[in-house]
């Protein structure tokens, strides 16, 4: 059979549970993954060249990592012609493009340093997303927005207004709004003599950064929170329960990443509450094996209950982007991996018939919900997933592997 020879029996047997199989596909396809530019280098980026610091590891020596601007370029673009639909790129401040015998500090970086990356994205018809980088930096060990030291806490300041600076300007380029995503790794590894100060200085930080005058119509700010990290085990200054409180108060968004919390939490489970009191929401999508391990997403329970929370909700209301790295593997296949499974994931939801279950649910018949739920996970939705890819002209899901090592041999292995 063809593959829409296969569609056509799946749109049937979807059919009579009264989910509508074209509505499925064109509700997916206005969703845009945000592909975190990351994952290609291993997290290095192109200013400091330095170590990673701030609890961010990555492990694994698999080789031909991105090394330049132009290896990276080249491995989303490999990546993007095997994932369907139109996305969006997640670009950290580190990954700052200079040219020959320039350089600037974090504090002093301008639009002008993101321009090759602009071009790239417009070429393509592709958004941007940005996040200023707190992070492998000499003036990060001992804290940035929350610092003690008011010359250093100052200099991470100025590094947050240059962002919204060159977010705008990336939303002026791209014609798409740019989620700008503030992430700080300070904490305590061991117990804390004063928990209050620190918050109280990430505060009046937070507070200066977004005096700066910046176009909310281009900029949509969020702010993003985490239990712990390495080297801060006993006390994290930015917590959920800080960044929730902060962004409800100041207008701004609060970002949930799945690696940041509990293992036992359910962080689908959060979604629906927070959205009573936001208009929007920013995700980054993780894998948490044990806790913020950042292991490539997999069309898991965990990965098919946020998709469900995310189109229940109404997808419109969210930033989704992508944030794992894995060194132990092909990078190429990491991004197409973690994006293409999490789109199925999207599609998964999409084909669930969502006022049934409510009416099920209002019913109290769970017998019925229950049954009906686990029905549908014996349903075709792979047949479905591999029209959508047809349609959008990448690879079916039994045939882009190939691809990439293909790529790998033609392409990574020619680099030093």
């Amino acid at each position: 059979m063809t593959v829409k020879e296969r569609y056509e029996e799946a749109k049937m047997r979807y059919s009579k549970i009264g989910v509508d199989t074209e509505k499925a596909i064109s509700e997916l396809s206005k969703i845009k993954l945000s592909m975190h530019c990351w994952q290609g280098d291993d997290v290095i980026g192109f200013d400091q060249k330095g170590p990673l610091t701030g609890g961010i590891q990555t492990t694994g020596n698999y080789p031909y990592k991105a090394t330049t601007p132009e290896e990276l370029m080249a491995d989303i673009d490999k990546t993007l012609s095997l994932v369907p639909g139109k996305h969006k790129i997640n670009l950290h401040a580190s990954y700052a493009i200079f040219e020959d015998g320039e350089w600037a500090d974090r504090d002093a970086l301008e639009p002008k340093h993101f321009k090759k990356w602009a071009e790239f994205a417009k070429e393509r018809g592709l958004g941007i997303d940005f996040n200023p980088t707190y992070f492998s930096h000499p003036k990060s060990d001992n804290g940035t927005l929350s610092a003690a030291d008011e010359d250093v806490r100052k200099f991470w300041i100025r590094h947050g207004q240059a962002c919204l600076k060159i977010s705008e300007y990336l939303a002026s380029e791209t014609g798409q709004v740019c989620m700008m995503n503030i992430w700080i790794p300070d904490g305590l590894k061991d117990v804390p003599g004063d928990r209050k100060a620190p918050r109280e200085r990430l505060k009046a930080s937070l507070d200066e950064i977004l005096a700066t005058p910046y176009d909310k119509n281009k900029v949509a700010v969020a702010v993003e929170s985490k239990v712990f990290g390495i080297g801060a085990e006993s006390y994290t200054v930015g917590s959920h329960e800080f960044y929730m409180n902060y962004a409800a108060k100041n207008n701004v968004m609060c970002l949930i990443d799945t690696g940041h919390f509990h293992p036992t939490e359910n962080v689908a489970d959060k979604l629906s509450s927070m959205l009573l009191f936001y208009d929007k929401m920013a995700l980054h999508v993780s894998r948490p094996v044990r806790w913020d391990s950042d292991h490539v997403v997999i069309f898991n329970d965990d990965a098919r209950d946020l998709a469900q929370e995310i189109v229940r909700n109404g997808a419109d209301r969210f930033y989704i982007g992508m944030d794992y790295f894995d060194a132990s593997i092909n990078r190429i296949s990491a991004w197409t991996n973690g994006m293409r499974n999490f789109l199925k994931a999207l599609l998964y939801a999409e084909l669930q018939p969502m006022e049934k279950f409510t009416e099920l649910q209002n019913a109290q018949n769970f017998t019925e919900l229950m049954s009906l739920t686990e029905q549908i996970k014996m349903l075709p939705v792979g047949d479905v997933w591999n029209y959508y890819c047809e349609k959008n002209g990448v690879a079916l899901e039994e045939d882009w592997f190939e691809d990439c090592m293909e790529y790998e041999k033609n392409v990574l292995s020619k680099r030093a």
